[in-house]
């Protein structure tokens, strides 16, 4: 990440973010890299739920220490109608207000669209939620596998032996929920600088998913066929897109789509009889299965990686995190780098991953520590120190 001074692409547009754990907080960050200005409003006393989950480094945990810099954290209660003040008089001023309650919470309060945007009609305000604002679940708990499961999704995962299986990362929360409303964010941003009002911007995690699924769900809805895990070209079915383990007991991922490239690894590993069957099904699939398997297991990873990329045939090392971290690409590509922390030191941060030429994302600020930014945001409400005082007194903050 580019720590220079530079131009921010959304400097001067100010974020109040109520959210807590992944969805809405990688939605921020995201905003708050390219130059917004989050303010993160938070629970007095506990924070954000994700401050206590493990591992933690010091006092914070790694993961809110991942999630959060380039915010300030304001406590702010606010079911108390003194926290609702506060918070009417930061909307007065904001851009975009990002909440993660269930349906029907804000509206709850007094601060739903209707209510915020009589205060500023330039208002952007957006809801991640699990199933949206509207139909039968829209009230229903749930989370990311729960999302998976019910959009069709859940059962690209797996084998017909293992049956679906949870996948290791937060599909639904942050390719349905977190990346969907930077969308719509920007979006209604873009929209305001043309009519110059805002508009509210309802994500449903389980929404954002089908997007995800546009490939596979053409099977569905032109062939008439499930598609299921270890049953298709793409989800485990076919040789030449397909994970090996190799004589070291480390694995490699093989991924020949191109007819070119399977004729150069038929070459490569002196079967050309496979050029004319790069996509056997059934009994040859199996047959062709058991001889790359035994192909793979008679060398090290680092030899067949080294032997593919060589010949220039798509394939790539199953790396553990570490090695990803430290692999030349993710240097040049700056996908790790450190910033300092008042409490818990040189920490490390996953870099932003979208290259600007003329404004590239920015490290401001660490994560912030739980409240630690509530007397300057108070005071630039026009809070005096007394009021301040009596607000913490108070537990509003």
């Amino acid at each position: 990440m580019n720590r220079k001074k530079t131009i921010a692409a959304l400097e001067g547009v100010s974020v109040l973010d109520l959210t807590r754990l992944l969805p809405g907080a990688t939605c921020t960050m995201l905003l708050a890299d390219l130059g917004a200005d989050v303010l993160k409003i938070e629970q007095p006393g506990a924070g954000d739920y994700n401050r206590a989950f493990p591992p933690l480094h010091r006092k914070e945990s790694g993961s809110f220490l991942l999630l959060n810099r380039n915010k300030r954290s304001l406590t702010l209660n606010l079911k108390a109608e003194a926290g609702k003040a506060v918070f009417r008089r930061l909307v007065e001023r904001a851009d975009v207000v990002v909440e993660g309650f269930r349906p029907g919470v804000m509206d709850r309060l007094g601060l739903g669209y209707d209510a915020l945007r009589q205060i500023n009609p330039k208002l952007v305000m957006c809801s991640i939620s699990g199933f949206g604002q509207t139909g039968p679940l829209r009230e229903a708990s749930g989370h990311d596998v729960n999302y998976l499961a019910l959009a069709g999704a859940l059962q690209l995962f797996g084998t017909p032996q293992t049956g679906p299986i949870v996948p290791g990362l937060s599909i639904a929360d942050v390719g349905g929920g977190s990346l969907m409303a930077v969308y719509g964010i920007l979006a209604a941003l873009l929209a305001r600088e043309r009519s110059g009002e805002g508009q509210y911007v309802d994500v449903s995690m389980m929404d954002g998913l089908v997007t995800w699924l546009a490939y596979h769900a053409a099977d569905a809805l032109f062939a008439g066929v499930e598609p299921r895990g270890g049953e298709q070209r793409f989800l485990g079915a076919a040789p030449c897109y397909n994970v090996y383990r190799c004589a070291d007991g480390r694995h490699l991922s093989l991924g020949i789509i191109e007819p070119h490239f399977w004729h150069a690894f038929c070459d490569l590993v002196s079967h050309p009889e496979w050029k004319a069957e790069q996509w056997p099904t059934g009994e040859a699939a199996a047959r062709q299965f058991a001889t790359m398997r035994d192909l793979f297991a008679g060398a090290p990873m680092r030899t067949w990686a080294e032997r593919l990329a060589a010949a220039d045939i798509p394939a790539a090392p199953v790396n553990t995190m570490a090695e990803a971290f430290e692999h030349p690409q993710s240097k040049a590509r700056e996908l790790l780098y450190q910033c300092d922390h008042p409490v818990e030191g040189p920490i490390p941060q996953l870099g932003f991953p979208v290259k600007f030429s003329a404004t590239p994302a920015t490290h401001r600020l660490p994560p912030p520590l739980l409240g630690q930014h509530n007397t300057a945001v108070l005071s630039a409400l026009g809070y005096a120190a007394e009021d301040i005082a009596a607000l913490a007194r108070d537990h509003v903050i």
